[in-house]
């Protein structure tokens, strides 16, 4: 299988689609693309995804959405309602299941029977594939909000297909970010293979007058992720996505914990896409961007737990950012109760109002944080477009390949694993090891120097030690991660 970055031509996706549309029963139910169309037209203008996003945007307020996902369609809808008028939700999931994110629909309808017959959900998330065109419409069709697909599906063709056909005016993942974090021996060949397919499906849409945001998944891995990681493969499934005619893109990061450069992140991931996106022959696309609450280990009390949230929200609320995931107090335990959901939206717009009217004041330290993220940043993209010859399809998969990308603690075994992230003395994320990335040595020497700043602040070597330390401090009620 050879993947170029080139706009498929809709005979291809149409035919691919028959093969697809055949892979579980409910698939016959959307085969009229033309109505799926049709009835995403007559959705309001105040449940899509897109154009609430784009208002946000342009009157800089941050919006706020959940995770949320059980698996009986009634029992899903009471909770996304909950969550709505409670919780007070801006934008809202359907989180998917895991059998569906691996395409296995026999276990996840015998999860539903279970779920029917235990009156309790036995999944994880909300299977919509098995549950089909009308029962996703009625989730859509029961609430006020713009509604999101929220999963971690390597192929999610199918998914994709009913998803869009329901209502759902959000398509959260990629190629990339849904395959090296989530997946251990599926080749990055496929799944850009298989995004490419939804992208172009998005695009369809797009060209017959329907408005569909697409979200890469930012956080990665979630903990300890470097700004330039996130944001180098984030702006490549942009680049991706709108070479298959998707015009809004919502581009995430996951938050690290130093408000600076967390702010910074922000920032610079909006200026970076565009500026790759412009410079790529995509213009016009409408950039949006998502902060993600601390994505690792929580504190198990509560109260520690809310004050997690809440600094995930001063620095989502600070950073402008047009949305923001929100964490809840059960983190640490598991699957969250919806009232306690409803507690962590509650906490983040508390904040979130009180902060609109503030901003974080340009400062030295934020200005050298984004130059620093820019120059790392455009170093691993500019290397993945050589490697590739020019085609960032071809890029993305040899940048793996070589470690010119590189994602921290993922699964798969088509990702180098060999860059080791670290706090620094203020708690940003730096470079202990930047094992391949194609970094300069001034950027290798700003990231020795503030590991080096802090191992003499703790009095030891600068070690694998620091980054264990580091996993598990916030869950022990720190940031950086002190020897005891």
């Amino acid at each position: 299988m050879e993947v170029v970055n080139k706009k498929w031509p809709i005979e291809k996706l149409f035919a691919q689609r028959e093969e697809i549309l055949k892979t579980w029963e409910t698939g016959n139910e959307v085969a009229d693309i033309k109505k799926g169309i049709e009835y995403q037209k007559s959705i309001p203008k105040a449940k899509n995804f897109a154009k609430k996003l784009k208002e946000a945007k342009e009157n800089k307020v941050t919006l706020v959405q959940p995770r949320a996902g059980v698996a009986l369609v009634n029992e899903h809808i009471a909770l996304l309602q909950f969550l709505q008028d409670e919780g007070g939700a801006d934008l809202l999931p359907s989180t998917i299941d895991s059998y569906t994110r691996q395409n296995r629909y026999a276990e996840a309808q015998k999860g539903i029977e279970e779920s029917v017959s235990s009156g309790r959900s036995l999944l994880n998330g909300f299977p919509a594939v098995n549950h089909g065109l009308e029962n996703c419409r009625k989730v859509v069709e029961s609430l006020k909000s713009p509604v999101q697909v929220r999963h971690g599906t390597p192929d999610a063709r199918l998914l994709a297909e009913i998803a869009l056909a329901a209502g759902f005016t959000d398509y959260e993942g990629g190629g990339i970010s849904y395959n090296i974090p989530y997946a251990k021996d599926v080749s990055l060949e496929k799944t850009i293979y298989y995004w490419q397919y939804v992208d172009r499906l998005v695009g369809y849409y797009q060209e017959n007058g329907v408005e569909i945001n697409r979200e890469p998944f930012g956080p990665l891995t979630g903990t300890l992720v470097p700004p330039s990681i996130s944001h180098s493969v984030a702006i490549l499934e942009a680049i991706l996505a709108a070479e298959q005619g998707v015009m809004n893109l919502t581009l995430g990061y996951g938050q690290c914990g130093n408000l600076i450069q967390d702010v910074a992140a922000i920032q610079t991931l909006e200026e970076l896409a565009e500026e790759y996106l412009v410079n790529n022959g995509h213009e016009n696309r409408q950039l949006t961007t998502v902060f993600h609450q601390w994505m690792g280990g929580f504190p198990q009390d509560e109260a520690k737990a809310f004050g997690v949230i809440s600094w995930g929200a001063s620095a989502a609320a600070l950073a402008k950012a047009t949305k923001v995931i929100v964490k809840t107090p059960h983190e640490a335990m598991g699957i969250p109760t919806k009232e306690a959901n409803a507690q962590g939206l509650r906490t983040t717009k508390q904040i979130i109002n009180m902060l609109k009217d503030q901003t974080l004041p340009e400062s030295k330290q934020l200005l050298l944080e984004k130059e620093m993220i820019k120059k790392e940043t455009r170093a691993i993209l500019d290397a993945t477009y050589k490697i590739g010859e020019g085609d960032w399809a071809k890029g993305a998969i040899r940048a793996f390949e070589s470690g010119i990308i590189d994602i921290p603690f993922a699964p798969s075994r088509f990702n180098a694993g060999r860059i080791l992230p670290a706090r620094d003395n203020d708690g940003a994320i730096r470079l202990l090891d930047s094992g391949d990335l194609p970094l300069t040595k001034e950027i290798q020497d700003f990231h020795n120097e503030k590991i080096a700043i802090r191992g003499k602040a703790e009095d030891r070597d600068p070690s694998f030690q620091m980054v264990i330390d580091d996993i598990y401090a916030i869950g022990k009620g720190f940031l950086v991660g002190r020897p005891s």
